[in-house]
């Protein structure tokens, strides 16, 4: 009941409730900033003119689904917007390398370095990579929402996997300890 009525009165332009939504959601709301965005600073950036997109469009909130998975999904449609207009999915090949599969050992690599080595991939693997693994869209929403092929997110997975694999080897690789 009390979500509804922050709701309510931010529609309503309360500055008081906004503060509110903003201070109990933007700690999630900078962690998908963070997943799909190139570095810290740009991801604050996105949280800003994200939440105040979602000021803006909030009368279109209807109260069906959760306000939080509303406010995520304004969020990244707002920063893949930006992706968009900086022309980032040119489409280089279709050709879709074989099935890469990455399996990580929890005990070798930290969620530092593993977030750290997902915001260096090139923008289009970074972004479909989010999409795909860590919000579970489809690659045909993937496609629908980037403006880009089925077969051109399936090669961007591919890659970004391909790319994450070898940095976490080579991870791994500098961390064995050398026998004299």
């Amino acid at each position: 009941m009390i979500i509804e009525q922050l709701i309510n009165d931010c529609k309503r332009r309360n500055t008081k409730a906004q503060e509110q939504v903003y201070k109990t959601l933007s700690p999630k709301i900078f962690a998908v900033c963070l997943k799909y965005s190139r570095s810290y600073a740009e991801a604050q950036d996105n949280l800003q003119e994200g939440f105040l997109l979602i000021f803006e469009k909030i009368d279109k909130y209807d109260f069906k689904g959760s306000f939080e998975g509303w406010c995520k999904r304004v969020v990244i449609n707002y920063v893949l917007q930006q992706y968009r207009n900086q022309n980032v999915f040119e489409i280089i090949s279709e050709n879709i390398p074989d099935e890469t599969s990455l399996e990580i050992e929890d005990d070798t690599v930290s969620i530092e370095f593993l977030t750290k080595i997902i915001q260096e991939l090139p923008d289009r693997y970074r972004l479909v990579f989010n999409l795909y693994v860590m919000d579970g869209y489809s690659h045909k929403e993937i496609a629908q929402m980037l403006g880009i092929s089925v077969g051109t997110s399936k090669s961007n997975l591919a890659r970004a996997k391909g790319i994450l694999k070898e940095k976490i080897e080579l991870n791994e690789q500098s961390s064995i300890p050398k026998v004299k």
